[in-house]
């Protein structure tokens, strides 16, 4: 799957255009789960090998987030001051990730990390059904540190911002689509910081077939995630986002432990 004119044609891409079409609209509505629902299916319905997919995934990422936070500005979806709260620790524990990863392998401790998860899932889900029709929404109080375990994840694990970040904050009480419109556009610095070594280092070497079709089919549907987090009432958002966070912390954990 090397860069040419050939690898490009529509048939070729078509299916990796689907899968992250299909991906970036549930993480541009949900704020959460590009990486987790692309890599599964370039993996297990495509056969690609899982070093490539993961490197095609992140590269598409440093796009599509750009995208999505900005249709999620224009949506007003996005509270700058959480923003600020959490894009400045991110960055910070995406590098210091980045640089883990180079001489240990962090991955031992995803399975406890997706446990972690599955049990704020199930708590959002029965939350979600006690969800007042009229909700004064809480203001974050502990941001820095899931910035700094969000982005630390997310470099030295192949994912992690989305449901750690969001689902927290979540928990805190906070407005669900302030919360996923603003920690999508949080994730753009992140992913721009975590990204722009393995670019300058590899330049464009994995952007091949996978990456191209990923990359259209997610700044396709970038638009459309941000509309739908607007357009959602917080009961609802907060269920999908809990049914989300259980499938993909459930499928991580039967993964590792396979």
């Amino acid at each position: 799957m090397s860069l040419s004119l050939a690898s490009f044609s529509l048939e070729a891409l078509l299916p990796y255009i689907g899968i992250g079409f299909a991906a970036q609209l549930v993480d541009g509505a949900l704020g959460m789960a590009f990486g987790v629902i692309s890599s599964t299916l370039l993996v297990s319905a495509m056969g690609v090998p899982p070093a490539r997919a993961s490197a095609g995934v992140h590269l598409v990422e440093f796009f599509t987030t750009g995208a999505s936070g900005l249709s999620h500005i224009l949506h007003r979806n996005v509270d700058w001051k959480l923003f600020g709260r959490l894009a400045v620790p991110g960055v910070i524990g995406g590098v210091a990730g980045a640089t883990v990863l180079s001489h240990i392998d962090a991955s031992v401790a995803r399975p406890f990390v997706m446990a972690y998860l599955a049990l704020i899932g199930l708590y959002l889900f029965y939350k979600a059904f006690h969800y007042p029709s009229e909700k004064l929404h809480d203001e974050a109080r502990i941001t820095m540190p899931l910035g700094l375990i969000g982005g630390f994840l997310d470099a030295s694990g192949g994912g992690g911002w989305g449901p750690v970040v969001t689902s927290n904050l979540l928990l805190q009480g906070t407005d669900p689509r302030k919360t996923v419109g603003t920690v999508n556009t949080a994730e753009f610095v992140l992913t721009f910081a975590v990204s722009a070594t393995f670019i300058f280092n590899s330049g464009f070497a994995a952007f091949t077939t996978v990456t191209g079709g990923l990359l259209v089919g997610g700044l396709l549907a970038a638009p459309f995630g941000a509309w739908f987090a607007k357009r959602i009432a917080p009961r609802h958002l907060l269920i999908m986002v809990s049914i989300v966070l259980m499938a993909t912390s459930s499928f991580a954990i039967y993964k590792a432990l396979a």
